[in-house]
Parts: C-alpha cells; structure tokens; sequence
C-alpha cells in the first residue's frame, strides 16, 4: 500500500498514456468512445491523454464510423511515422539489420554475411555498425526519430554489471563477451538512443506472440531452429526477465539420445545435434549425400529434402536421406515432448529459417512423436505449428525490444535521454553532413514488408524493458 501511496501525478498520467498507446496499437483503430471501456478510462481523461498524444504526433485520425443516430465518430490509431525502430538479428549465416517504423513496416534492410571471419567480436560489431548505419541513410531516416535499437544474439545474456549486457555463447566460442561495452563504442547513433540486447530465440518468441502464431495463447513455446537450435517460453505474451513471464531456453542442448552424436556445444546427445542445420549437413555429408564440399547449411538442406521427398515424376525417393529426416523429426518430437510435460504450453511453434524449411515436410512426424512421448492429458492441449513471420522474425523481434518499452512508458522518451537524443541528434547530423559512405557488396536494396501490428492479444503481459543508451 505504501507504494501505491507514492505515485505521482506524473506516473498516473503515464499509466494513462501507456493504457491509451497500447490499446489502439494492438487493437486499433478506435474511437473515443470505444477507448473508455477498453481502457477503464473517465472519457475526460481519454479527451486529455488523446489531445497530448496527437499534439505529439503519436496519433492521427483513421476514418470515420458512423454511430447510431449520433454523430460520426473518429476512428484513431497510433501513427506509423511516430517513430522509427531498428531490428538486428545476428544470425548463424548473417548479420541483418532493419529499419521499420512504427507499425513495424520494414523501411530498409542490410545483410552482411558471415564467411571467413565467422563469430570474430569485432567483425560482428563492424557489421552491426556499419549495417545500422546503412539503414538509416537508405531510407533518408530521420535520426532524431530513433526510438531505439534492438539486436537478437545467440547465447545466454547476463546483465547487471558494469560492462551491461554479456554474451556467453558457447557454440560460436564467445565466452563473457561485453558485447553492449563493445558496441556502444562503435554504433554511430546519438548517445540517447536506447540499446536493448536479448536472446535471439527470445525477440522471435516476443515477435510470433504478438504479430504471429502465437497470438491468442497464454503460453507458447518458440523454437527457433536455424544452424543451431534455440527456444523460448512466453506466457501472456511477455519475454522480459522483470515480470519473470518469459525466459530463453537452451533448448538445443537437451539430450535426446543418451551416448549420441558429439554437438558442437562439445556435449553428447543434444538436439542440436540432429535438429539444426549445421548438423542434418554433416549427417547427410557422412551418409554419402551428393554434396559439395563447400555446401552452406541451406544448400545441405534443401537438397536433403528433395532427396528425402522429390516431386512427382522426379527420381527415387533417397531410403538414407528419407531415414535421417525421420530421425530427426523423432528427436523433435521428443524434445517437443519435454516442453510440453515441463511448461504445459497451449502452443508450440517452430521457426526459423530451417523450422520453416524442413516443418511442412515433418510436421506431421514432429507432432506424432511428441505424443508417442509426452503426458496424454498435457499433449491433448497443445498444439505445434509452423511460426507465420517467416525467416526475419527475429529481426522483427528484436525491433519489438524498444517498441515495447516505448509503449510502456505511454509513447515518451524516457525522461533522462530525451534532451542527450535532442542535442545530440543536431551534432550528429552536422557532423554526417556530407558524407557518403561507400556500400559494402552485400547490403541489399531498401525494401516495403508490412508486418502489421493490431489484433494480437497478451498486451497486458508487456512490460517496459529497461534500456541501456547507446
């Protein structure tokens, strides 16, 4: 009660907002009227918080509906140009990096791809540099816009410590990297610009909950499964560590068969080892797969499919590689099977390049084993299905990151980076001005990708994440 007893003015007027912002992104576009019962609102605190909004550029009128009997009511919703948003997912192959705005339509995209340099600390964060970078001039952004960045990584993040956010990534051998230290040095953003790092299996999780498949459940497993394997649990929609409703498993690291396979984690029997793409190469490499020796992880696999699953009239079907594949979806399904006696989720949900790559072929094999191996009563009330986002959920994930705490805090900047973001932004544009970066080979054309962001549900899960400035 004493805390409650604390509350200012100011904290009650920004749970007003932030009830008002959420409400209409995920539902929206809505009335006035429509907005008093959705929030619990008085209409003259709705007539307040949507006067300061709009004169803020956060909300702009939708058309109109019209009432019975009654005048035509305007329809609002939060303004796509309200801010802008970046999303970096560094992947297995690549480092991506997107620029959205507020509805999280993609504005411009960069790859970089990772080759011989692999997981070097400073390649990555040159990558991300420059990336971010790219972005923002492509698409004639406006820095003083950026509400924040987010980046997905592989690995655990620990945070709380002087260095921020540290990254220990077993399987791509970065042990206590100070990967926020590392990058706030080299990002060129204003200094207010908020950071946010996260468990990359995590940002897919957030993204499927509230875009994606997972819309609607209470809770949902998310496995992300690219060249490594990966997932997370959200509950009520919510990944952040400070309500406890969501957390990153390393999933891929469960033993699925007792004295298997060697995983790269340096362990026996891991999923990994039979699940990610990585692996299903080398598997399908040592059966004798008609594969070049320099053949990526994608290559490997879709020639592994059309062997296992060749299209009418097209050769045999491939016994060894048809064999591997039902191994794997069985390992699959038994590690479906563990979250589903473990967490109870109402949904699981497989994505990931690969996920989405080999899911429509297993799935029904996946789904079969996972109830061969789990609980009667806990199988009967899950569900496991592909992911929708596609192969850049992750990416639209991490850009969730500062949307969130952007909601969270009812649409404002948070109070001790807003004049570092308006001064700084001015500096930084001056000293751009000018300049004309060169454009490294790999960075592909600005791109239009409408995710969308209304009718999800679990708004009341989201938190604000706490943010580290850049």
């Amino acid at each position: 009660m004493a805390e409650r007893d604390r509350r200012t003015v100011r904290d009650l007027r920004r749970g007003n907002r932030a009830l008002v912002v959420r409400r209409l992104y995920f539902d929206g576009p809505l009335s006035r009227q429509e907005l008093g019962p959705a929030t619990g609102l008085s209409s003259g605190s709705i007539s307040n918080v949507v006067a300061e909004l709009a004169a803020e550029g956060l909300l702009e009128e939708a058309g109109v509906v019209d009432s019975d009997g009654g005048r035509p009511r305007t329809l609002l919703r939060v303004a796509p140009g309200g801010g802008l948003l970046i999303g970096v997912d560094i992947g297995e192959t690549r480092v991506r990096v997107e620029l959205f705005d507020l509805s999280l339509t993609e504005l411009a995209r960069t790859d970089r791809l990772l080759t011989q340099h692999g997981y070097d600390v400073g390649r990555i964060v040159s990558h991300v540099r420059t990336g971010i970078a790219d972005v923002l001039r492509d698409a004639g952004a406006d820095v003083g816009r950026l509400l924040g960045i987010g980046i997905g990584v592989p690995g655990i993040v620990e945070r709380g410590g002087a260095e921020g956010a540290v990254v220990h990534g077993q399987t791509i051998g970065w042990t206590a990297v100070p990967f926020e230290k590392l990058l706030r040095a080299a990002v060129e953003v204003p200094a207010g610009v908020p950071l946010f790092i996260d468990n990359g299996a995590r940002t897919l999780g957030q993204a499927e909950m509230w875009f994606g498949a997972g819309r609607g459940a209470g809770t949902a497993a998310i496995a992300l499964l690219g060249s490594g394997v990966g997932a997370s649990v959200v509950r009520s929609g919510a990944v952040s560590d400070e309500d406890g409703q969501g957390s990153a498993l390393e999933w891929g690291h469960t033993t699925v068969q007792l004295r298997g396979r060697r995983c790269r984690c340096g362990s026996l029997g891991c999923l990994e080892a039979y699940a990610g793409a990585q692996a299903m190469r080398e598997r399908w490499a040592e059966a004798g797969g008609p594969l070049p020796d320099d053949a990526d992880d994608e290559t490997a696999v879709a020639a592994l499919l059309v062997a296992a699953f060749p299209r009418p009239g097209g050769p045999p079907v491939d016994p060894t590689a048809l064999a591997l594949l039902d191994e794997t979806a069985e390992c699959l399904g038994a590690a479906c099977a563990d979250l589903i006696n473990i967490f109870q989720p109402e949904r699981i949900l497989l994505g990931g390049w690969a996920g989405l790559l080999i899911g429509p072929h297993l799935l029904s094999a996946i789904r079969r084993h996972a109830r061969a191996y789990a609980l009667r009563h806990a199988a009967a009330r899950t569900t496991i299905e592909l992911g929708r986002l596609g192969p850049d959920a992750v990416t639209v994930g991490a850009a969730t990151l500062p949307l969130a705490a952007f909601l969270a805090r009812g649409g404002s900047r948070p109070r001790t980076a807003a004049a570092v973001v308006e001064a700084d932004s001015r500096r930084w544009l001056r000293d751009r001005a000018g300049t004309d970066r060169a454009v490294e080979p790999d960075r592909t054309a600005q791109t239009n990708r409408a995710v969308g962001a209304t009718g999800t549900t679990g708004v009341t899960g989201v938190t604000e994440t706490t943010g580290t400035t850049v």
